[in-house]
């Protein structure tokens, strides 16, 4: 165990924070550590909105479920998937994009992902905790046009960062024999460790300091993948000539 796997284990989400900025000079190192991140074939198809105006981050927390930390929360930026600046440089060129190409936009997607999760790993190496936010795909048109998104656009993820008020425990992950396997996926012994990893998440919830609760692992995901998931999306995505083939 070193320094940097330490901090990466002691991941936890964070969504109260203390009454005190985040300079400027910290967020632009935040990007710069993001923009280190790998990028397929150097596309670098990511864009970061920081959203400052009150009434903008209002209505993003509602259409997000009414999450108070988007408003809140010293930092909140939008991770934005990018393939406007891949359309312009081929436009540079005299050559016409294709659009809609389910590649390109699995790699913008990808990519922002990527930077994403650089940027919060160098937050909580500055002592700085967040959370993502999904829930802007709820309603991402209007997002988009919040943020004057172009055409080969569309908003991602949300995260909210700041200096932790508090912080959860870290929540046990899903059992080494679940996640990595050798050559082959079949191991035959799925059902026995999701049900011990069930009891583990179940003791974790009952004792969590804030938000405990009954509950376990395949509950959650059999809730969550009983009903159809942002059904709107796919529509969303052919409308920003993100994915049609």
């Amino acid at each position: 165990m070193n320094e940097i796997l330490s901090l990466m284990n002691s991941h936890t989400s964070v969504r109260n924070f203390k009454d005190y900025p985040i300079s400027d000079e910290t967020l632009h190192e935040l990007i710069k550590a993001g923009q280190s991140v790998a990028s397929s074939n150097f596309i670098q198809a990511y864009t970061v909105i920081r959203v400052k105006d009150p009434e903008k981050r209002k209505i993003i927390a509602e259409l997000a479920g009414n999450q108070a930390h988007v408003v809140d929360a010293p930092l909140f930026l939008v991770f934005v998937a990018d393939l406007e600046r891949a359309r312009l440089s081929t436009t540079l060129h005299e050559e016409k994009m294709v659009h809609g190409q389910t590649e390109a936009f699995i790699i913008s997607t990808v990519d922002t992902a990527l930077m994403a999760q650089n940027v919060m790993l160098a937050a909580e190496s500055m002592d700085l905790g967040g959370v993502y936010i999904g829930a802007i795909r709820n309603n991402p048109q209007v997002v988009s046009e919040l943020l004057d998104l172009p055409d080969h656009t569309y908003p991602l993820f949300g995260m909210c960062l700041g200096y932790p008020e508090s912080k959860n425990e870290v929540k046990p992950r899903l059992p080494m024999e679940i996640i990595l396997k050798t050559d082959s996926y079949q191991s035959g012994n799925e059902v026995a460790l999701l049900k011990k990893y069930d009891e583990t998440m179940e003791a974790y919830y009952a004792k969590r300091n804030t938000a405990n609760r009954s509950d376990n692992w395949t509950k959650q995901m059999a809730r969550m993948f009983s009903k159809p998931l942002r059904p709107h999306m796919k529509d969303f995505l052919e409308s920003r000539k993100m994915n049609r083939r």
